[in-house]
């Protein structure tokens, strides 16, 4: 790329140049993402992968896409740019495996105002980590320098992540039955949805969101919302190995009465416990300082719970003990029942 370089383009505001060094930059965090069948040679035209089929009778390929939204402007606040990259993967992820379906690849888009290839590389390093704790490989991506579109100091993170599964084994909520067990996995925080209410409550723009706060245990505002969307994949697809799972919700924006409902056919509903969800002392803040009902924080946020799974109420325990096995202080929060009202919470 030594030829590559228009002095016309740079005068407009884009200079390829930095396009290339963030690519040399970025490549040492890319190579971590490797896995079998994935081409991570970064700088063609497409991204390779080689699925392996083995065993599959009917594989089915299962795609998500995603972006970090306005959580990314506690980044800016911040200056710190190395977790929304997990973020971005996360909330792909997450969906693909709610179908039952591991994932294979991941791609992202980054547009900014002035690209800086440090920071650029720093949004990667996040998108590589998160690549690796989902088992995915990072095979492509792009970022798009648009001065007049973007301010010099921000970007937009997005991704999209493909996944495979059997056919056979694609999870079907029409074997949901009344008194089958809902559990609860526990989220890391606010994940990557409300941050335009949480900005709101919290005036993020114009206060100290770096000062300790005792609710938080000492963290401050900022550090608190910017921690990373949980990944739920490698706990799940051992799930997946060992018991029948009936249905998987990903609670992002819409909270427990949006999400929740989209694994439950017609006919049944979840009964969550309202004293059993292990709500998060930063959700306790938002709703405190904010003077938010709860019926809006449960409709908004994930209140504590990243993921919800429905399982036969006799493979409860065993659900539990494989979950917790494997990092997961999954905890038991409702049933389903007969019901034409898909989730109440009581």
């Amino acid at each position: 790329m030594k030829n590559s370089k228009s002095e016309s383009y740079a005068a407009a505001g884009v200079d390829i140049t930095a396009g290339y060094k963030a690519v040399e930059l970025m490549k040492s965090h890319v190579a971590r993402t490797k896995t079998a069948g994935a081409d991570i040679d970064i700088g063609g035209f497409g991204g390779l992968f080689a699925p392996d089929l083995t065993g599959m009778k009917r594989p089915v390929l299962v795609s998500g896409t995603d972006g970090v939204g306005t959580k990314l402007k506690l980044a800016f606040l911040m200056d710190r740019h190395h977790t929304v990259g997990i973020d971005c993967v996360a909330m792909c992820v997450n969906d693909v495996i709610c179908c039952g379906a591991k994932p294979l690849f991941f791609l992202d888009y980054i547009a900014c105002g002035k690209n800086r290839p440090e920071k650029i590389a720093d949004i990667v390093s996040g998108v590589a980590e998160g690549c690796v704790q989902s088992g995915a490989a990072l095979i492509g991506g792009e970022t798009a320098e648009m001065p007049g579109f973007y301010p010099e100091d921000e970007y937009d993170l997005a991704g999209f992540a493909v996944g495979i599964v059997d056919g056979e084994k694609v999870l079907d909520n029409k074997t949901m039955i009344p008194g089958d067990v809902v559990i609860a996995l526990p989220s890391s925080g606010v994940h990557s949805n409300g941050f335009s209410l949480v900005r709101k409550v919290f005036d993020v723009e114009r206060a100290d969101i770096t000062k300790p706060v005792a609710e938080l245990g000492g963290s401050s505002i900022g550090e608190t919302l910017l921690t990373p969307t949980k990944i739920y994949v490698k706990p799940m697809l051992a799930l997946f190995e060992q018991v029948r799972v009936k249905g998987v919700s990903h609670i992002t924006g819409g909270g427990f009465y949006e999400n929740i409902p989209r694994s439950i056919p017609d006919g049944l509903g979840a009964r969550i416990e309202k004293s059993a969800v292990r709500v998060l002392p930063i959700f306790e803040l938002i709703a405190k300082t904010g003077g938010i009902p709860e019926r809006d924080m449960y409709n908004t946020f994930n209140m504590g719970v990243g993921m919800s799974v429905v399982v036969a109420a006799e493979d409860a325990d065993r659900a539990l003990e494989i979950l917790r096995a494997n990092g997961e202080e999954a905890y038991v929060i409702g049933s389903i029942v007969e019901s034409d009202e898909k989730m109440m919470l009581v």
